[in-house]
C-alpha cells in the first residue's frame, strides 16, 4: 500500500485552518514534529505554497515513506531523524531561531499500528517490540521480562489508567518465570484470563490499557512531551501558532497545563497596572479540547479519541 492510502490524517482541515493565519507569508516555516506517513505535511505544503516544512520523526521507515510522498516538493521539505523533544537542537542546526508554526500529532502512527511485526497492535500476534525507533532502547518484551513487579504496576496505573494493574502484573510475573514473554498474543491471552468478568465487559479490548502503558514506557512518550511542548512555546514566533492532537487524557493534560500557564497573567494580585512582563504570552485558540465530528470519525476511526488544542504566541518572552 502507498503511504497515501494507508494514512488518513486526523482532523486535517481543523489543523490547516488553525495554522493558516501564521503560514500565509512567504518564507513561513512550519515544523511537523510527528511526521509519520506525511499526510498532514503534504496538506500543509499544498495549502501554503510559499511555506517551508521541517518534518521530524524517530522512525526511520516513516521517514523513508514520507520522503517518497513529499519528494515532489523538493527543498521546501526538510526531513530529520529526531525525537520531537530534540526540536531546539534541530532548529539550531538549521539556523532557525523561531518558526511560524508547530504541529504535533501525538501517539502511535498509522504505519506503526498497521505493520504487524512492530508489536503495537493487540489485535494481531507479533513480537512485543513497540519501539518507534527500532535502533535504540528496550523493547516491550524486555520491559515485561525485567522490570520489578512494583514498577510494572506503577506503569500500568500511571500510563494505562488500568484499575486491575496488580492482578495483571501478578499474572505476568508468574508466567515470565516459566518462560519470558516474546509475542503479543500470549500477553493478550494472559490479560483476558487475569481480569474478572465485570472488567472485561467494558472499555473495548481488555488489553488496550496495558498495551498503551507499555508503549508509553518504551518510548518515553510523556517525558518527551513534557520537554517538547515548552520547547515549541519558546521557539514560536510572535503571531505563530501551535496545533496539538492528543489521543489520551495523560497527553492532553500535559498540553493543557503548558498552554494554560502561557495564557495566564503572572502578575502578583492587586497591581493597579500590570507591567508587560507579567502579561500572557499565549492566546488560547480552542475552547477546551475540541473533539472530532461524527463525520471525521466515520472517515477515520482512529480519530475517535483525538483531542485538539491550539495557541497563538501574542508577545515576546517575558523579561
Amino acid at each position: 500500500m502507498s503511504s497515501e492510502s494507508r494514512h488518513v490524517p486526523v482532523m486535517l482541515q481543523r489543523c490547516l485552518d488553525l495554522l493558516a493565519p501564521a503560514l500565509q507569508e512567504p518564507g513561513a516555516v512550519v515544523v511537523d514534529c510527528t511526521l509519520g506517513l506525511g499526510g498532514h505535511s503534504e496538506a500543509l505544503l499544498k495549502r501554503f505554497p510559499e511555506a517551508r516544512l521541517i518534518g521530524l520523526d524517530r522512525d526511520k521507515e516513516a521517514l523513508r515513506l514520507s520522503g517518497e510522498r513529499l519528494a515532489p516538493y523538493g527543498d521546501r521539505a526538510t526531513l530529520v531523524h529526531a525525537v520531537y523533544d530534540e526540536l531546539p537542537e534541530v532548529l539550531d542546526r538549521l539556523g532557525l531561531p523561531t518558526v511560524q508554526g508547530f504541529l504535533f500529532d501525538l501517539g502511535v502512527s498509522s504505519m506503526q499500528l498497521d505493520e504487524a511485526d512492530r508489536g503495537f497492535a493487540y489485535a494481531q500476534d507479533a513480537p512485543l517490540d513497540m519501539r518507534m525507533d527500532q535502533t535504540v532502547g528496550m523493547s516491550a518484551a524486555e520491559v515485561l521480562n525485567t522490570y520489578p513487579a512494583g514498577e510494572l504496576v506503577r506503569i500500568l496505573r500511571a500510563y494505562g489508567e488500568e484499575k486491575q494493574a496488580k492482578r495483571i502484573v501478578s499474572a505476568i510475573v508468574r508466567e515470565r518465570e516459566k518462560e519470558p514473554f516474546s509475542n503479543s498474543a500470549r500477553l493478550v491471552e494472559l490479560i483476558r484470563d487475569a481480569l474478572p468478568q465485570a472488567a472485561k465487559r467494558t472499555g473495548g479490548n481488555p488489553a488496550k490499557r496495558t498495551f498503551q502503558a507499555l508503549r508509553i514506557e518504551v518510548n518515553g512518550e510523556l517525558s518527551v512531551l513534557e520537554r517538547a511542548i515548552p520547547a515549541a512555546v519558546d521557539r514560536i514566533a510572535v503571531g505563530g501558532r501551535i496545533a496539538v492532537l492528543s489521543y489520551h487524557s495523560l497527553e492532553d493534560r500535559l498540553v493543557k497545563q503548558v498552554f494554560a500557564a502561557g495564557a495566564a497573567s503572572t502578575a502578583p494580585p492587586g497591581l493597579p497596572v500590570v507591567p508587560e512582563k507579567y502579561l500572557p504570552k499565549l492566546k488560547l485558540l480552542t475552547r477546551g479540547a475540541e473533539l472530532p465530528t461524527e463525520e471525521e470519525i466515520a472517515e477515520n476511526r482512529r480519530a475517535a479519541p483525538a483531542r485538539f488544542r491550539g495557541v497563538e504566541r501574542i508577545r515576546e518572552a517575558n523579561l
